[in-house]
């Protein structure tokens, strides 16, 4: 059956109701009727996050026109990462319980789409750079809700679009199994080293540092493409051991650039501007099979072979003591924070000989072997499910 019979492509504005939410004022902070409302640091792809929730006035007109319903769906308007520009969740709370905020976009799908079909492909235009491509690029790059409702959407029938949504969610079931899987993992490997560092004393990141911290390279949006050096960018990794040998974005660079911030296998990377809770995020590099750079939000530390292991160092940076001393130390910013070069080379690290590095590791290696097998199961679980979706999207299956 062809792609043209099942799909008609329908403005998005034409299939549901784009909006901005109230832009925040100082004026809005002290007026009357304060009412909960969200912003960019609650909306994650497929989910909202309630931890983290600010209040400002809104009268009672303006709570009707800006009150969340089950079923709207968030779209993140602004970003500092152009490819988080356009990251969406379904709201699923009390209806009028939250407003939101002009960092985000509003979309309330009307009765002949299902909010869940709407978001998949939100989803998919985001992966696919739909949202990058006709965002305004500043210092923050802007969706825009008139550019946002211009795009064609899509349109299928209730029956397929339900057909759609329960392949994906079969798929999805198992994904959150083996992520629940490497997230025990994880709190196993801790709980061991945990016990292994007990009692261990402390001196600081620095002590073990050859060179660096370095911030990494800023390029223009416009630098990036299918050609040039890969670069690793803050969801390139998300703490722990990370493959760099895949799925990287390129950018144009001259060889001094790529000279001055290539990387090498052993160097540890620190993410130094995200959100609060994932700034400080660490990773040690550990195999490249190109020329690989490295982006401005996250710095760049080589250890001294005889002071440190960097597995080691990847796995100490990710555990409890490391992530508190991150987060009080993180400069606030509008649903950013970040760290410099000070509160890195500060973090508490163990005075241990490399020897016993190298030990604990080995400690943890059932642990360890068993999570890069989960971790190896998910990424073709989502190599798969990225290829279906686009299938089904796409009216190729």
């Amino acid at each position: 059956m062809s792609a043209d019979a099942e799909i008609r492509w329908v403005p998005v504005r034409e299939v549901g109701e784009v909006r901005m939410g109230k832009q925040l004022s100082p004026s809005s902070r002290e007026a009357a009727g304060q009412h909960p409302y969200l912003r960019v640091a609650n909306v994650y792809e497929g989910r909202i996050d309630l931890s983290d929730v600010k209040a400002m006035g809104f009268s009672s007109a303006e709570r009707e026109v800006y009150s969340l319903h089950p079923g709207d769906i968030l779209l993140n308007e602004g970003q500092e990462n152009l490819r988080m520009v356009g990251r969406s969740a379904i709201y699923t709370g009390e209806p009028g319980a939250f407003c939101f905020q002009n960092t985000l976009i509003r979309f309330r799908p009307r009765s002949e789409v299902l909010p869940e079909y709407a978001q998949a492909v939100f989803v998919r235009w985001r992966a696919q750079g739909v949202f990058a491509s006709i965002a305004e690029k500043t210092s923050i790059s802007h969706l825009g809700g008139n550019r946002f409702g211009s795009l064609l959407f899509p349109l299928r029938s209730l029956v397929e679009q339900r057909r759609i949504i329960e392949l994906i969610e079969a798929v999805s079931t198992q994904e959150r199994a083996i992520v629940r899987s490497i997230a025990k993992l994880k709190r196993l490997g801790e709980g061991v080293a945990a016990a292994q560092l007990a009692g261990v004393e402390l001196g600081r990141f620095e002590d073990v540092i050859e060179y660096g911290p370095q911030n990494g390279i800023y390029k223009a949006a416009s630098s990036y493409g299918v050609e040039g050096t890969p670069i690793v960018r803050i969801d390139s990794f998300r703490g722990g051991p990370s493959d760099f040998t895949r799925n990287l974005l390129r950018v144009s660079l001259t060889a001094a650039e790529a000279a001055s911030y290539g990387l090498a296998v052993g160097d540890i990377l620190v993410n130094r501007v995200n959100t609060p809770e994932l700034v400080g995020k660490s990773t040690a590099v550990r195999e490249l099979v190109e020329p690989t750079v490295f982006e401005s939000n996250m710095m760049r530390c080589k250890v001294r072979a005889d002071r440190a292991v960097p597995t080691f160092v990847e796995m100490w940076l990710g555990s409890v003591l490391p992530k508190k001393h991150f987060r009080v130390h993180a400069k606030s910013a509008i649903s950013q924070a970040s760290i410099n070069g000070c509160d890195v080379r500060n973090c508490p690290f163990p005075r241990i000989e490399v020897s016993e590095q190298r030990a604990i590791l080995e400690g943890l290696t059932a642990v360890t072997t068993q999570l890069r097998l989960e971790e190896a199961e998910l990424a073709k679980l989502r190599d798969l499910k990225q290829g279906l979706v686009d299938d089904l999207l796409s009216g190729r299956a």
